[in-house]
């Protein structure tokens, strides 16, 4: 028979599952149903609300009581919740008071978790950034596989090349989250150029044996990089306008889903912006309410001289 403490560990793990009769708990762990009696009132004793329905179909569940009581985890639940609240304490979750909290959760998983849990943990952790806060709405989930996010992760911290898909090479130097969305920031040896890649598109990830040597960054701020990106490849339309005004004053009003500021000298910037349509950007840079000059497309242009002309007619001399 299995030594008690072990055995009850595995009853509150079962039951955390979902519920059994005395008979399925017997024959899982190998025991009387007289035993599986005994070790439900040690954890009755322990703080833990196991409750018993009667009746043919009634068995033993875990409910709610008034403490909290510990938790088992498995290796994978325990590496999601790590991970989850590492990203969020890392400012992902916008809610202003749970960051002492946790903290101090990450800290208690992180020193139970077996060291080769651990790596997967502080590798994610150690090579993601996360994007900027946004207001209002909000892009739709772009859900990752765990398995591939802490493989691209693994490869960041060894800079070891990685294979994806229908094999592509990279050299993954950064992940960064925004908005519940991940983007890898690499080096396509198809390519020879840098990209910012939407994690949701990767399929498979293998990891790779070659260590590549640091190149030089696209940017020295790698999620201004993949902000742009967005900004510039992932709306249907994109423009490119000159903005008569100082960089700081446009950020404050710009979305960084919509639009990317880059300071030119003290009262012009450049603003790359994006919509599903040109009469979107149209509204978009209407909303400025600053002077602005746009560098393209032709296509933009000519619907604000369609616009401009409609204005100055509806209006009477």
């Amino acid at each position: 028979m299995a030594a008690t403490t072990p055995r009850v560990l595995r009853l509150l793990a079962l039951l955390q599952d979902r519920s059994y009769t005395g008979r399925e708990l017997a024959d899982r762990l190998e025991i009387t149903e007289r035993t599986v009696r005994n070790d439900i009132s040690r954890l009755r004793e322990l703080g833990y609300p196991v409750h018993a329905d009667r009746g043919a179909i009634g068995g033993y569940r875990l409910g709610r009581g008034a403490t909290m009581p510990p938790l088992l985890l498995d290796d994978d639940e325990a590496v999601a919740v790590a991970l989850s609240i590492a990203v969020a304490a890392d400012g992902a979750l916008a809610v202003s008071d749970l960051g002492d909290q946790l903290t101090r959760a990450l800290r208690k998983i992180e020193q139970i978790l077996p060291k080769r849990l651990q790596r997967k943990v502080s590798a994610l952790h150690d090579a993601t950034e996360i994007g900027p806060a946004t207001t209002g709405s909000r892009e739709p989930d772009a859900p990752v596989a765990a398995g591939i996010l802490t493989t691209l992760a693994d490869a960041v911290r060894r800079t070891t090349a990685v294979t994806v898909d229908d094999g592509v090479e990279l050299e993954p130097y950064r992940l960064i989250n925004w908005q519940r969305r991940w983007y890898l920031v690499a080096y396509s040896m198809r390519g020879h150029a840098w990209e910012a890649i939407p994690a949701a598109r990767i399929t498979t990830a293998t990891a790779g044996s070659r260590v590549f040597a640091p190149r030089r960054l696209p940017d020295d701020d790698l999620v201004a990089f993949v902000m742009r990106h967005i900004a510039t490849t992932g709306w249907r339309v994109h423009a490119r306008v000159t903005v008569l005004a100082p960089a700081e004053t446009v950020i404050a009003r710009i979305n960084p889903a919509v639009g990317v500021v880059e300071p030119v000298d003290a009262h012009t910037c450049l603003l790359h912006t994006g919509a599903d349509a040109m009469e979107t950007i149209a509204i978009y840079l209407s909303m400025l309410m600053m002077d602005f000059r746009v560098d393209g497309p032709p296509e933009l242009v000519a619907h604000l001289r369609t616009l401009a002309r409609r204005y100055t007619e509806s209006t009477p001399p």
